[in-house]
């Protein structure tokens, strides 16, 4: 007498291929590489020299800077630059106040009013080649003039540029108010909130997305791993009529 043995179903245990979809942490580097590619593309803007003129109001007391641009092509940086800053006052008398010939200096002879009230203000480069007026008075208002000498020495020849900035400055004792300035400020912070919250919203949204999207997957691989092999290798036979 034979006995029948329960047949023992067998899982099939090997896994469908699941596609897998990027994690939380590859979305992140992504958005801080694109931030600082950002702050790069930023920094690389700053360097630029824009020919700006100079503010033309000054506050008494306070600290007021005297623009003075001169931008130079890459061929001319290692030009030789010499500066000189000059005041014309109400007598109309030209007055020689700052320079700098291979280094910013006070001429040996500036007059008292100016005495250790100026401060070189420009840049390593010598685009920028601004001083600053520090504790400013009433009897500052007049004109002041930059003017800017550069030498150029080629294999053959030498060759020289000058360029001359004027800058009528007049003193106030108190500062006028500037509706455009305030609104730009404005503007800008509103901006600034906006394009956080909007980073905020999509941070969110990505989070989510990559959420159900893993879930969904592995769901669908544990209902997989749960089917009988005998059912997905042996369909049932073909009904015949």
């Amino acid at each position: 007498m034979s006995i029948n043995r329960p047949s023992c179903r067998r899982l099939n245990l090997r896994r469908r291929p699941v596609i897998r979809t990027p994690s939380m942490a590859t979305h992140m580097r992504l958005v801080l590489h694109l931030l600082l590619l950002f702050l790069f593309a930023v920094q690389e803007v700053r360097l630029v020299c824009v020919d700006v003129d100079s503010d033309k109001e000054a506050i008494v007391g306070r600290t007021m800077k005297l623009t003075c641009i001169y931008c130079m092509k890459r061929e001319e940086i290692s030009a030789e630059t010499k500066v000189e800053w000059s005041y014309i006052g109400p007598d109309n008398r030209t007055v020689l106040i700052y320079l700098y010939d291979n280094k910013p200096q006070e001429p040996e002879d500036v007059e008292l009013q100016w005495k250790s009230r100026l401060m070189w203000n420009g840049s390593k480069d010598l685009q920028d080649l601004s001083i600053s007026i520090q504790n400013v008075t009433l009897n500052d208002t007049g004109k002041y003039i930059c003017k800017v000498s550069r030498f150029f020495k080629f294999d053959a020849f030498e060759h020289s540029a000058i360029k001359t900035v004027e800058i009528d400055l007049t003193v106030k004792t108190k500062a006028s108010e500037d509706t455009a300035a305030k609104y730009s400020e404005i503007m800008m912070y509103v901006l600034l909130v906006f394009l956080t919250f909007w980073l905020l919203v999509e941070m969110v949204y990505c989070y989510r997305k990559i959420s159900k999207s893993d879930e969904l997957a592995q769901d669908t691989a544990t209902d997989y791993l749960a089917i009988p092999s005998e059912n997905k290798e042996n369909p049932g036979p073909a009904v015949t009529e």
